[in-house]
């Protein structure tokens, strides 16, 4: 059994997520391993979205290109606007579709056969910049991107008091919120 988990991440990522994730997936035997696109350095050092006030810092050198996602169970993309960031693409052009590198590993991540992908919050938004992954898939998430989510073709699950807390589509396990990261 892979005993591994990738988390994508990127500046302005969720603490919260970070800590949970630091805490829970070593207590139950995964090793966890953090990756972005790199933009041709060795290492980066990500700021979280309250680091003023948490002082919470990731430092990260596995650069996703060279990711096999064979050895992962699962890949996380974290919360927060990281995934935000990572769409970003630097020459697009009219018509195409997104060619930025972590919408990229998205599109391999979602192909690679038993590869669990977990998301939360706002970290659906990288799936927006590759719809047709998210076409027609049952997910959750933060209410603040219910639209993108639905204008890229998910079908948001409701529940009592708005999004429900947890969603399972498949390969695709989402969350509302921070709240709902075990």
């Amino acid at each position: 059994m892979k005993k591994r988990i990738g988390v994508l991440i990127e500046k302005h990522f969720d603490e919260t997520e970070y800590i949970r994730f630091n805490e829970f997936f070593p207590q139950n035997g995964y090793e966890v391993d953090y990756m972005t696109h790199l933009w041709g350095q060795e290492e980066n050092t990500f700021n979280g979205n309250d680091v003023d006030e948490t002082g919470i810092t990731a430092e990260v050198s596995i650069e996703i290109d060279d990711v096999d996602l064979d050895e992962y169970a699962g890949i996380i993309l974290i919360g927060g606007y990281a995934m935000d960031r990572l769409r970003y693409q630097v020459a697009p052009e009219k018509g195409e579709p997104n060619s930025a590198p972590a919408v990229e590993f998205l599109r391999r991540a979602v192909n690679t056969p038993g590869l669990k992908i977990g998301t939360i919050c706002h970290s659906l938004w990288l799936f927006c910049a590759a719809p047709e992954l998210l076409k027609d898939r049952k997910v959750t998430c933060a209410h603040n991107i219910i639209c993108d989510v639905e204008n890229a073709g998910g079908i948001v699950v409701y529940g009592d008091e708005g999004t429900v807390n947890t969603y399972v589509d498949g390969d695709l396990i989402s969350g509302k919120h921070p709240g709902f990261v075990d």
